[in-house]
């Protein structure tokens, strides 16, 4: 007869994730991903009677075996440290819960212990890690942002109509917002119409992106030149937001330069 130990003591958080269930679950039975996430030489073995290793970057290791994998929606091992200290390994528990929203994943996390100082003595922790665990699956799933953001910028110059509207479609949803100030719009053909306006109104004018895209976790941070004649006419910064298939879900724009 198996014998289920009983934690009283919980911790429990949970955080949003935009990316889809299958690709979360993936930095759990992957070891190179674990260890991007927890550092240099940790693994995860993620099988029932698998090692879990997490090699922390200040030097300690914490060990354990995992004991359930149901591939995309739930993890669970145990969990303590090789010194003992705090915890000894094995000596509590991690359940890992991903539950598919309309945004991505909901993650809910609950750490089982038998006392709860060591329970008070994690919690900050866990609040670290899993934000980090947010921007590091996010740094995978928007890879791309920087792409999207020069090909946001390029489908303004293009002077056909289908082929601009083409340009913006392979980039933002059907509803994308577009707001700065001349502009409030609500979907694909108004931003391609307004793009087309600008054109006959500006000729000649091409936007630029200047410098770095910043990212996190969706929201994308660029600055831009508008350029006509070899001359820079405008100065600005857009705030992009992308869905989890790193698409544009709306885009804010700020002219000028911070005074």
């Amino acid at each position: 007869m198996t014998v289920i130990e009983l934690y009283p003591h919980l911790l429990e958080r949970s955080v949003t994730i935009q990316a889809n269930p299958r690709i979360v679950f993936g930095f759990f039975t992957d070891s190179e991903r674990w260890a991007r996430w927890w550092g240099q030489g940790s693994l995860i073995d993620a099988r029932p009677g698998g090692r879990m290793l997490i090699c922390y970057p200040n030097g300690p290791k914490a060990s354990g075996e995992v004991l359930e994998v149901r591939a995309p929606e739930r993890i669970a091992f145990t969990y303590g440290y090789e010194s003992g200290i705090p915890i000894a390994s094995g000596r509590s528990r991690v359940t890992i819960r991903l539950e598919a929203i309309e945004v991505g994943t909901r993650l809910h996390l609950v750490h089982e212990f038998f006392e709860p100082e060591v329970r008070d003595q994690h919690i900050a922790g866990w609040r670290f890690q899993l934000s980090v665990f947010c921007n590091l699956v996010a740094d995978e799933v928007f890879a791309s942002a920087s792409a999207v953001v020069d090909a946001w910028f390029q489908a303004w110059a293009i002077p056909d109509d289908q082929e601009r509207m083409r340009a913006f479609e392979k980039i933002a949803v059907a509803q994308v917002r577009f707001n700065d100030r001349f502009s409030a719009l609500e979907s694909l053909s108004e931003l391609s119409a307004h793009a087309g306006a600008a054109q006959r109104f500006m000729p000649g004018v091409q936007l630029r992106r200047d410098g770095v895209v910043r990212h996190c976790q969706g929201s994308v941070l660029v600055n831009w030149n508008a350029v006509g004649g070899g001359n820079s006419l405008a100065s600005g910064t857009n705030l992009f937001m992308l869905d989890q298939a790193c698409r544009i879900l709306s885009v804010v724009g700020f002219s000028g330069s911070p005074g």
